[in-house]
């Protein structure tokens, strides 16, 4: 099974500019959990709802007037539309991450693919649960 296949490709983005009250309530609005980060049109960071907690609101930061770059984690680990569900796994699980943007031959993102939707495949998992506890260890 590709990647393609079983990603979610309504992505929503965030300009790394826009405050972190715009990214939170776009988060809430579309039940989302991270936005991926642009800037000029290139992919920069990913931004969590767990990152808006721990690195603004925890701190005292103003969500009115703090920019999501803030708060972003600036690495983005991402993978290709055609590549394997399995390959995505075990990203996911090198990476300790439990999202890969999925992107275009020109790097833009294209989708997301989350730890939820590779464990929604009845069978496809090769360990059963492992991933889920080998990124828990990490969260």
């Amino acid at each position: 099974m590709r990647i393609s296949e079983l990603m979610h490709k309504d992505v929503e983005t965030i300009d790394a500019d826009e405050c972190l009250r715009t990214a939170a309530e776009r988060m809430r609005t579309r039940s989302l959990g991270a936005l991926p980060v642009t800037e000029n049109g290139e992919l920069v960071g990913m931004l969590t709802d767990r990152d808006i907690a721990v690195r603004s609101t925890a701190l005292g930061k103003d969500p009115n007037v703090t920019p999501v770059r803030e708060a972003m984690t600036p690495t983005v680990i991402t993978c290709s539309e055609d590549d394997t569900l399995d390959a995505g796994e075990l990203l996911m699980e090198d990476k300790n991450v439990r999202r890969l943007v999925v992107v275009d031959d020109e790097h833009h993102a294209v989708g997301i693919l989350s730890m939820d939707d590779v464990a929604s495949v009845p069978g496809k998992l090769l360990r059963p649960g492992e991933l889920l506890e080998h990124l828990s260890l990490y969260s």
